[in-house]
């Protein structure tokens, strides 16, 4: 486990030399990565969102391919096609940029509904079934999405199944003063990401992978985290509560925020600083509740103030 967490903390340490003042955020993707989760990056242009998904793809060496999302973009075009081979005569499978460790789709919610769907079986089965076959993807795929909110012109709304499929959701924030002078001071000649060297490899990351299982989750933590999802799905504000998928994928973040401590078990900080970013975008508020400004975000913070804290240390 010391070696794991040494990995992330190093991880970190690289990322922040290009992305200033967000170790926060910057943590909650990596918990993403190590957990097995894909992340969704949601924020108005311009503050950093394609910046710290190539940060962090570089600071790792597996493969990294990036699809810029356009409304003109196909299925075939992400997973792949079937192509014809003049010197052999036959049809052959030619793989799409999916195959690939770190997927950055840039802007997706620029492409169409079927085009966003085509990542659905990649994300939630690391496959792809083409041609009437399936092709296995990297052990370690994940997406990591950014999109601009909905408010813009030429996006198209996730689907809920989509989002569903996104461990979490992210909103980087305009950085502070002080944070911003530094940014600009450091790309005063060249931009820092330019030189942003690896610090980790595939083994080092297949090893935090399989160490985030092993941290424990007690069963006082474990009811105090089916007890909030059974909140959400009895609040009236709510349309659509917390779903079983959702109740894994919070422990399993849980246990990989625990891990980069480092430490052997889940507390509840871990899980209330996660509720919101894995179960936010997951939840859909009434009619009524939108009509009293009511968010999903809104909503978990209320529930989190009215469900007993565990005492014990897991």
């Amino acid at each position: 486990m010391q070696q794991s967490a040494a990995t992330a903390k190093a991880l970190l340490q690289n990322v922040e030399k290009v992305i200033y003042g967000k170790a926060d955020r910057i943590r909650l993707v990596m918990a993403c990565w190590f957990a097995g989760g894909h992340a969704l990056l949601e924020d108005v242009p311009g503050t950093g969102k394609t910046v710290l998904a190539r940060a962090l793809a570089k600071s790792v060496q597996v493969p990294f391919k990036r699809v810029q999302f356009t409304p003109d973009l196909l299925p075939a075009d992400i997973v792949g096609a079937a192509v014809y081979d003049a010197s052999s005569g036959k049809f052959k499978f030619q793989q799409g940029p999916v195959f690939t460790s770190v997927l950055l789709a840039d802007e997706i919610n620029r492409a169409t509904p079927r085009c966003q769907s085509a990542l659905l079986e990649c994300m939630a089965e690391g496959q792809v079934t083409a041609e009437g076959h399936s092709f296995v993807l990297d052990a370690s795929f994940f997406v990591l999405a950014t999109q601009n909110p909905l408010e813009h012109q030429g996006t198209f709304p996730l689907p809920e199944a989509q989002l569903d499929r996104f461990m979490m959701k992210i909103s980087l924030g305009y950085p502070a003063k002080d944070q911003e002078l530094q940014m600009v001071r450091s790309q005063a000649q060249a931009h820092p990401l330019n030189s942003l060297q690896p610090v980790a490899d595939g083994a080092a990351l297949a090893r935090v992978r399989a160490a985030v299982p092993m941290v424990r989750v007690g069963d006082e933590t474990l009811a105090y985290i089916l007890e909030l999802a059974e909140r959400t799905r009895k609040a009236p504000e709510l349309r659509l509560g917390a779903s079983p998928r959702a109740v894994l994928a919070l422990t399993r973040a849980a246990q990989a925020l625990a891990l980069m401590d480092p430490r052997p078990f889940v507390q509840p900080a871990d899980v209330q600083a996660l509720v919101r970013p894995v179960w936010a975008h997951r939840l859909m508020v009434s009619p009524e509740g939108r009509l009293e400004g009511l968010t999903a975000a809104k909503v978990l913070d209320r529930i989190l103030t009215e469900v007993r804290v565990p005492v014990g240390r897991a």
